[in-house]
C-alpha cells in the first residue's frame, strides 16, 4: 500500500514538473513573441541607405521585386537577384506595373529558378555572390519575414554586410486583426526553429528525402 502511495506521489509530481515546464516554455514564447511583433511594427528601411554591391529580392509578393526594381532604377546597387522565382518565371512574369524600370535594367537582373524556401534563398544568393565578388547586399523582402530571411543569409553569408530594407505587404494593414496575428506567430515559430538550427535540418532531411 506504502509502495503504491509513493508510486502515484512520483507520477504526480512528474506531471506537476513537466506542466510547469511547459507553462515557462509558453511563457517565454509569449515574451519572445511580444518583442517580435514590436521588431516587425517598427522595422523601416535605412535612410540613406548604406553602399551595396547588389540587392536580393526576395518572391512571395509583387511588392517586393517592386521595391528592389525601385532600388536598381535609383542607383542604390548596380545589381538585382530576384531569388526563388521557381522554374519557368520570368522577369515579365513579375514586372507587368514595372516594365519600363525592368526593360531598362534587364542586363543587371538575375532570376533565381532554385531557391524553394527561404533557407534556399539564401544558398542562391551565396552562389550570386560569390559569382560577382560582392561584400554588401541589401535585401528586400516582407518586414515580417525580415529576421528569418536575414537568419539565414548570415548563416549562408559570413563577412558579407546585408542591410534589411523591409516591406510592408497588404496582408500586415490590419495589424492586430486575428489572421494577422496568426500569421506572424506561424513566422515567430519559424524563426525560433531557425535560430535553433533547425532550418538547415529540415533543408538536408528534404534533400535526402
Amino acid at each position: 500500500m506504502a509502495k503504491r502511495v509513493r508510486n502515484r506521489r512520483q507520477r504526480f509530481s512528474l506531471w506537476r514538473l513537466l506542466l510547469n515546464v511547459f507553462g515557462w516554455l509558453c511563457a517565454l514564447w509569449l515574451a519572445g513573441f511580444a518583442i517580435f511583433l514590436v521588431i516587425v511594427f517598427t522595422s523601416s528601411p535605412p535612410n540613406p541607405l548604406p553602399p551595396a554591391d547588389g540587392i536580393v529580392a526576395l518572391t512571395g509578393g509583387d511588392d517586393r521585386v517592386s521595391e528592389a526594381l525601385a532600388l536598381l532604377a535609383d542607383h542604390q546597387a548596380p545589381r538585382l537577384l530576384i531569388s526563388g522565382a521557381g522554374r519557368g518565371t520570368y522577369l515579365g512574369d513579375f514586372t507587368k506595373d514595372d516594365e519600363p524600370a525592368a526593360t531598362k535594367y534587364a542586363a543587371e537582373i538575375t532570376i533565381g529558378h532554385m531557391a524553394e524556401t527561404t533557407h534556399g534563398n539564401a544558398e542562391e544568393t551565396a552562389s550570386w555572390v560569390a559569382e560577382h565578388n560582392m561584400h554588401r547586399l541589401i535585401i528586400v523582402t516582407a518586414d515580417y519575414h525580415m529576421p528569418r530571411a536575414l537568419q539565414e543569409m548570415h548563416a549562408a553569408l559570413p563577412g558579407v554586410a546585408l542591410t534589411p530594407y523591409p516591406v510592408r505587404p497588404p496582408a500586415m494593414r490590419k495589424m492586430l486583426s486575428l489572421p494577422t496575428l496568426q500569421m506572424l506567430a506561424g513566422e515567430y515559430t519559424k524563426y525560433l526553429a531557425v535560430r535553433g538550427g533547425l532550418g538547415q535540418l529540415a533543408a538536408l532531411l528534404r534533400a535526402i528525402l
